[in-house]
């Protein structure tokens, strides 16, 4: 069981953004910049590109939203959207609000946020997600 199935089930606590019967979106806990947002398939399938087509074309219409709601909550030039896959034996794809390439260089330092920016950056998104629908 990988640690995202773990996640999924709630044995490890999460920052939880997004849930629908098939995906679950929840907050990075070692963000390249504040909104990092994860959003992974509840099946557990180690590869993004083995996901059957329709898990494929769904996770990007659930991940839509989030990503405007990220545009909405921080300052940013877009979200930007990386597949990288080696962190966790689970598909994943990041969104993170950048301004310029390099802020999806996963081999810069990570930030390290407190329990309250975590809740805030939390609180931003949902309520930005809110908002739209």
């Amino acid at each position: 069981m990988s640690i995202f199935s773990k996640i999924i089930k709630g044995i490890i606590p999460s920052y939880r953004i997004a849930e629908d019967d098939f995906f679950l979106a929840f907050l990075d806990i070692n963000p390249l910049r504040e909104g990092h947002v994860l959003v992974i398939p509840k099946a557990e399938t180690d590869k993004f590109f083995d996901l059957d087509e329709t898990y494929l074309s769904r996770i990007l219409i659930f991940a839509q939203p989030i990503a405007h709601a990220i545009e909405k909550s921080f300052s940013c030039n877009r979200c930007g959207i990386a597949v990288v896959g080696l962190e966790v034996p689970h598909a994943h794809m990041h969104l993170v609000p950048i301004d310029q390439i390099d802020d999806l260089n996963f081999s810069r330092p990570k930030l390290k946020l407190s329990e309250e920016q975590f809740r805030n950056v939390q609180e931003r998104i949902i309520g930005n997600l809110k908002a739209n629908v």
